[in-house]
């Protein structure tokens, strides 16, 4: 006797598919439970990111955005210009960025940019202050205003410099902003002190220069330190430190027993300041070993100073 027929594939397939559709029924009303009591446990549509609706925590809420300045340019403007005369100037500045931003195409707009650079430097936010003035001198390069900016920038790198004993790195900054000014403003109202500065800012770095070198000489490390002399020698050739720096340089290579730039070291000592302790100093160590000064040309002290049709009697 035959047992009962096998049910076929596809009537298997329909006895499955309304179970998984009974299922998906049943979650269905359980997630509708909650929402029982309408939309309204939930706000209306209207109130969401407003503060009344889920959505508020991820949108914030609309009193949270502040409203951008109706006022006209002159006014916003005036008003910046009144918080500078309070010294109010990092609330200044943001209200000369103001300016910018509502009224872009104004008048005032572009003077805004340099004026808030300008609130920034006396507030002592520098980083603030470069940015403003390195944007307008992007935006409006020809004007009058672009001397102040690039003054502005050379002055907020002066600010953070320290001493010869620290890291030089604003004042070279500072040093290639003032150059700057000088090579494209040089009859504006700022280039004689950018002057002042940069001759200033010369010595400060050769002065760093020279102390790194020092160290290196009374440690032996002498090629270290004939590379901080040379760069004295080479970059800084009108400041205070050279005289010191050929000195060195002629005990440096006497001690690696390099005679011919010792020689010549020497001898562009003597001959571009002959009163000079360090030439004396230098006149010494020579003597010790039974040697004089001497240029040689093929020295690279003898091609980097400045006089170089001086041939100095010695040899070529």
């Amino acid at each position: 006797m035959s047992g009962p027929a096998r049910p076929s594939l596809a009537t298997a397939w329909r006895k499955r598919s309304a179970r998984l559709m009974s299922s998906l029924l049943t979650i269905a009303v359980l997630l509708c439970v909650p929402f029982a009591g309408g939309c309204g446990s939930f706000g209306s549509f209207d109130s969401l990111g407003s503060g009344g609706g889920p959505l508020s925590s991820i949108f914030g809420k609309k009193d949270e955005v502040e409203p951008l300045n109706t006022d006209p340019a002159h006014v916003i403007y005036g008003q910046a210009d009144q918080m500078i005369d309070q010294g109010k100037y990092k609330e200044a500045a943001r209200q000369y960025e103001e300016v910018d931003i509502t009224h872009p195409y104004s008048r005032e707009a572009r003077r805004a940019i340099i004026m808030a650079s300008y609130a920034y430097y006396k507030a002592g936010k520098y980083d603030e202050a470069i940015s403003s003035a390195d944007r307008y001198l992007t935006l409006h390069p020809g004007t009058k205003e672009a001397a102040m900016a690039q003054n502005i920038i050379a002055m907020s790198y002066y600010e953070r410099i320290l001493d010869a004993k620290r890291d030089q790195t604003y004042a070279r900054r500072s040093l290639a902003a003032y150059d700057k000014l000088l090579q494209r403003y040089p009859s504006s109202q700022y280039a004689a002190n950018a002057g002042n500065r940069a001759r200033i800012l010369r010595d400060l770095i050769a002065a760093s220069e020279m102390q790194v070198g020092r160290y290196y000489l009374r440690r032996n490390n002498y090629l270290a330190a004939i590379n901080r002399f040379r760069t004295v020698v080479t970059e800084y050739q009108t400041t205070e430190q050279v005289e010191e720096a050929l000195m060195r340089l002629t005990e440096a290579y006497m001690a690696l027993g390099i005679v011919n730039e010792a020689q010549t070291a020497a001898a562009v000592l003597g001959h571009n300041f002959p009163e000079s302790k360090w030439y004396k100093h230098a006149y010494k160590l020579l003597g010790q070993r039974g040697l004089e000064p001497q240029n040689y040309q093929g020295s690279w002290i003898s091609r980097a100073w400045k006089t170089q049709s001086w041939t100095g009697g010695g040899q070529t």
